[in-house]
């Protein structure tokens, strides 16, 4: 298998691709029962089931860990993997915090990418991606990769960027400037996008006397953080961007039919997708 580490630290030092590790080690300060509730319930909810016993749950692109952590919550075999060694210390933390020893939880550091690893890994009864395909440089190829790991009748749940149009190759230049300036400069990026996705919002709460409320219910929806969501989407590089109807089409093409979309109504964000195998 390639040498992760040094090619992931070899992209984040051209400015090809973004520090995604850092910004979930310091997710994990602010982590706490409730997010890990929110967390549950929003795979309970997607995959409509009431627990993963008995299952087996792959995490491609870990990130925090959080959902790797709901995975194991409801009771299922978990193997996460990540291509930032970062992401795999965060998902190594909460396992080492909440299941320590137990031999039903796997990480790993690996790449979507590379088909050979994933060969190694087997099939899952949930295969699971969230906002993590699009940031590979390949996404459709690492879509393709992953269907492969899904078990007959099993179930893919990915989350994909929404097709904008003009906007999103706007956000791909922001983006792409983001990774390659300076940390230092990179402020001059952050703040002025950081006031557009969310002053409006926050302004709108403060006049109707419940300032921060939209947080607030950002928060519950999948237990995330929308400050480090921000830093996270304004950061994340390589992007890449698809249209639900293509998206549909290409999984139908390998086999799959769509149990469950949630989409983002056409704005920026991700497009929910659960598929299940036609075994």
């Amino acid at each position: 298998m390639r040498n992760i580490a040094d090619e992931h630290r070899r992209e984040i030092e051209s400015g090809e691709r973004f520090a995604f590790g850092d910004n979930w080690a310091l997710f994990l300060k602010v982590l706490d029962e409730q997010c890990i509730n929110e967390a549950v319930e929003s795979l309970k909810n997607m995959l409509e089931v009431e627990n993963l016993n008995g299952k087996s749950f792959l995490d491609i692109g870990s990130g925090s860990g959080l959902f790797s952590l709901a995975a194991k919550r409801l009771g299922a075999r978990v193997f996460s993997f990540d291509y930032d060694p970062k992401s795999v210390a965060c998902t190594k933390q909460l396992k080492r915090q909440y299941f320590e020893n137990d031999e039903n939880w796997s990480v790993e550091e690996g790449s979507v990418l590379d088909i050979d690893y994933l060969n190694s890994l087997g099939k899952f009864d949930v295969v699971y991606s969230w906002g993590v395909l699009h940031h590979t440089g390949n996404m459709y190829a690492a879509l393709k990769n992953a269907q492969e790991n899904v078990a007959n009748n099993g179930k893919l749940f990915v989350a994909l960027y929404n097709d904008q149009g003009r906007r999103s190759k706007l956000w791909w230049k922001i983006k792409r400037l983001y990774v390659y300036l300076p940390n230092y400069l990179r402020w001059m990026v952050w703040i002025p996008c950081y006031v557009r996705l969310w002053g409006p919002t926050t302004i709108r709460d403060i006049l109707l006397l419940r300032p921060f409320h939209s947080w607030s219910k950002y928060k519950k929806n999948r237990g995330m953080s929308p400050y480090r969501d921000v830093l996270d989407w304004v950061g994340g590089f390589p992007f890449e961007v698809s249209k639900p109807e293509d998206i549909f089409s290409f999984c139908r093409g390998n086999g799959f039919i769509l149990c469950k979309l949630k989409t983002c109504a056409g704005g920026h964000g991700c497009n929910e997708y659960v598929f299940q195998r036609n075994g």
